[in-house]
């Protein structure tokens, strides 16, 4: 049995710290930068501001995509802390998690584009300033879809990981329905914005307040008092003895 199988805490702990910052860099990049400099329905003024605030608009890319870089080792402590409760499932969550973040990581590109079309270059001036200023606002547009299809993937690893928390034995059955209803509000988001974008809007943004809380939840309980021990080391015992008999 090796270290982490006989004491998972640091690794728990360390991951729980890990999510606790991709959740800031989250909302610094949602909430303090694009909620600042978008101006919905006006393109104009949302050129204007990130032209005059360049560097947040783009220290908001720099935080999304160190966000993502944490997702990668997030992604596979939470695989090796639910393994024991479920291979099949556990990979499941790590792979669609992957993806979103794959698919995320892609879509910052979408942000660069109103950057892009400020640059004082030739081959731009075939467009008026107000054709400019449309174009970016609509690939600011394409990134919220881009960042909705992201987050199908992420509620179906939120989905799974419920399941395998709730079942597990050694994290709080509570954290799994958490997690669970997180995934629920993932989806549930996402579908309505591609399929009934009037719906999304009105229940925006409450609708991910059960997500927040819920990822919220589980990373302060690995930081504060991780796995329970005792359970761990059972369900641990009991699957190498289920492998053992196969």
């Amino acid at each position: 049995m090796d270290s982490f199988e006989r004491s998972p805490q640091r690794v728990a702990r360390v991951g729980g710290l890990l999510y606790l910052a991709i959740i800031a860099l989250g909302l610094f990049g949602e909430a303090f930068v694009r909620g600042t400099l978008l101006v919905s329905g006006d393109p104009s003024a949302t050129a204007g501001r990130i032209a005059a605030s360049g560097l947040t608009w783009r220290a908001g890319i720099a935080g999304d995509l160190l966000m993502h870089v944490l997702d990668v080792p997030v992604i596979v402590i939470l695989y090796l802390l639910l393994r024991p409760a479920g291979v099949p499932l556990a990979l499941t969550a790590t792979v669609a998690n992957l993806v979103q973040t794959a698919v995320l990581a892609i879509n910052k590109l979408n942000l660069l584009v109103p950057l892009f079309l400020q640059e004082n270059v030739d081959y731009l001036r075939t467009f008026t300033a107000g054709q400019l200023d449309t174009l970016g606002y609509l690939a600011i547009k394409a990134h919220g879809f881009g960042f909705a299809i992201g987050l199908v993937f992420f509620g179906v690893a939120c989905l799974a990981r419920g399941v395998l928390i709730y079942r597990c034995g050694y994290l709080p059955r509570v954290l799994g329905l958490l997690i669970a209803v997180a995934g629920a509000s993932y989806l549930l988001n996402s579908a309505a914005l591609v399929l009934a974008p009037g719906f999304a809007a009105a229940i925006f943004p409450a609708i991910l307040v059960p997500a927040f809380l819920g990822e919220l939840s589980l990373c302060l309980w690995l930081i504060f008092k991780g796995v329970d021990t005792q359970q761990w080391a059972k369900r641990v015992s009991s699957g190498r003895a289920a492998a053992a008999s196969v």
